[in-house]
């Protein structure tokens, strides 16, 4: 693995360590879950180059950074506010946000919450969408069939399932959900009182675009972190509609743009409607979909991925 300039960023309460490399305009890079700084180990050095300063945060709860113990930290109004911390630790007045997964629902979430201060926000994986309070937290909506929210939201039940075989657990997401998983594999029917694991591929065959030396160095972040910080992502869901009323009808208006692969399970999700994004997203100035790429596109296709996103930098983000 290249050698990575680490800082230990103090934050809005907590210590976010963060690769930070280069000079010129900001650009911070959010990873979900269950991943951490290293999901992003293929657009460094291209943004570098391009002539931005990259800050990579473990985020709050993961790998090398502070993990909190009460939930309530989790929130959206404490994770966009590590954000702009990292902004201002870098002396930044405004900055681009990139983020997958969870770490693009922080993202649109700065652009709504710090619209002053963010240039241009790219989501990729999770387009902007806000979902009722319940509806993703409450067994009821599902009827006797598991959904993974649901099953997060008891504290401690996720964890002692993830944790008994850290490998095993890392290696099945990181299979079931990418773009050389069976199609279909992750929404096979199984009944509410299943684990998360029951059911997918615990592929001892190379997932695509990871390496034996990843999933070696994934394993190591995760037997520091633990699960718990994560998880305490899902337990905010409800919470997150509740402190941001405010944002019920509010546009993103800074320059956005969309990336993810075309064999991502998350765009079949219920909710999830691109065409609902660019009603609430005006400056959406493009989506990409790239083909064959499942989940962790930036990892399975970075070279596409790298380009859409520095075409789209380069003419709303540029140094030049």
């Amino acid at each position: 693995m290249k050698e990575r300039n680490f800082r230990n960023i103090n934050t809005n309460g907590v210590t976010l360590r963060t690769v930070v490399e280069g000079e010129g305009p900001l650009v911070i890079l959010l990873h979900g879950w269950p991943q951490c700084w290293y999901l992003w180990r293929h657009q460094i050095d291209p943004l570098v180059e391009a002539g931005f300063q990259v800050a990579v945060p473990d985020q709050r709860g993961y790998g090398g950074s502070d993990a909190p113990e009460e939930i309530e930290a989790y929130d959206i109004i404490h994770l966009t506010g590590d954000v702009v911390g990292i902004a201002d630790a870098l002396g930044h007045a405004t900055f681009t946000v990139v983020g997958h997964d969870w770490g693009s629902l922080v993202a649109w979430n700065t652009a709504l919450l710090h619209e002053e201060r963010v240039n241009a926000v790219v989501g990729m994986s999770i387009p902007y969408i806000r979902y009722p309070v319940g509806a993703l937290t409450k067994q009821e909506n599902y009827g006797d069939n598991f959904w993974y929210t649901v099953y997060f939201q008891q504290p401690g039940v996720a964890e002692a399932e993830f944790e008994a075989n850290i490998r095993r657990s890392l290696r099945t997401i990181y299979a079931s959900v990418s773009g050389s998983a069976p199609e279909g594999i992750f929404f096979n029917p199984k009944s509410s009182s299943s684990g998360f694991l029951d059911g997918l591929i615990d592929s001892e065959q190379q997932v695509l675009g990871l390496t034996e030396a990843d999933l070696d160095y994934y394993v190591e972040q995760y037997q520091r972190s633990g699960f718990r910080g994560g998880l305490n992502w899902y337990r905010n869901f409800d919470r997150n509609m509740e402190i941001t009323q405010q944002l019920q009808d509010k546009k993103i208006l800074p320059p956005a743009f969309f990336i993810a692969g075309d064999k991502d399970i998350v765009l079949q999700f219920p909710g999830i409607n691109l065409e609902t994004m660019t009603q609430l997203v005006p400056n959406l100035k493009g989506q990409v979909m790239i083909e064959g790429a499942g989940h962790w596109v930036s990892v399975e296709y970075p070279q596409a991925v790298n380009e859409a996103l520095l075409g789209f930098l380069k003419d709303f983000a540029s140094p030049y």
